[in-house]
């Protein structure tokens, strides 16, 4: 019989995620068998489930979701620079008998803005939110040279806790004024207010040849991006960001990179 293994998303809450639906397609489109799961599991028995999980010899990943993220990069095991940076690990891979820990976050950001033509080389970025998911991207959106980073984020001692700790990577990374005069070529959300309710703007110089990515996604328009329209038609959802991150962990997994489009359809059809 051909090998059957064992992966999942392990996260609280978890009932909508759409991690088992896109792995499953993977799975189908490579030829590979796999059982993936969804898993809901208490803060105070993360590390209990992760141990349990991978004592079983079918187990060979895991992805993280909120609120585990952090806690998985506390973990034992060989963790990626990325991760251990961010301190967030999004993807479990079990080889040899070795727990290894990284994050496909940022690189699934960066390849859905290269699927979207946008480039971030020498440009300006503005990020809304100074929280983790704002901070799962950052590594990457360095990695590409931009020409300057602005943080806006209510509660400004978080902005500039996030600015401080990068400052050593990207020395041009600096809080965001309101009302300042340049225009940012990338704005990008971040933050929980672009995914319920209305989303209350900032005061940003916009521009019609400015692009906006929220990196919520909802199978409806988010607020976020209800707002964007207003200002540019550039504006995408994280949908793209999710596949990619998820073909980048099963790559990590598997050794083979799975192609997106398809499983995008399947997922717009939903």
């Amino acid at each position: 019989m051909p090998k059957i293994y064992r992966l999942g998303v392990v996260g609280n809450p978890i009932e909508h995620s759409l991690s088992p639906f896109i792995h499953s397609r993977f799975a189908r489109n490579e030829k590979i068998n796999l059982i993936y799961k969804a898993y809901k599991v208490e803060p105070d028995s993360f590390e209990e489930f992760v141990d349990s999980f991978f004592n079983s010899k079918e187990s060979k990943g895991l992805n993280i979701t909120l609120p585990f993220k952090y806690h998985a990069s506390k973990l034992s095991g060989i963790i990626s620079t990325e991760a251990s940076t961010i301190s967030a690990v999004n993807t479990i891979n079990k080889t040899n008998n070795k727990i290894e820990l990284s994050t496909t976050d940022g690189v699934g950001f960066i390849e859905d803005l290269k699927y979207k033509n946008i480039s971030i080389r020498n440009k300006e970025i503005l990020i809304i939110g100074a929280g983790a998911a704002s901070e799962s991207i950052l590594y990457k959106i360095i990695s590409e040279q931009p020409k300057k980073i602005l943080i806006a984020n209510r509660t400004k001692s978080k902005a500039q806790n996030l600015i401080i700790k990068y400052k050593k990577l990207f020395e041009n990374i600096q809080p965001y004024s309101p009302g300042a005069s340049s225009t940012p070529d990338l704005i990008i959300n971040g933050s929980s207010a672009g995914l319920t309710g209305k989303f209350s703007p900032i005061d940003i110089n916009t521009s019609e040849t400015s692009a906006y990515y929220d990196l919520n996604y909802s199978l409806e328009t988010t607020p976020f991006c209800e707002w964007a329209l207003q200002n540019s038609p550039k504006v995408f959802d994280g949908i793209g960001m999710l596949l990619n991150q998820a073909a980048y962990s099963f790559d990590t997994w598997f050794g083979v990179k799975p192609e997106t489009e398809s499983v995008l359809e399947d997922i717009r059809a939903l």
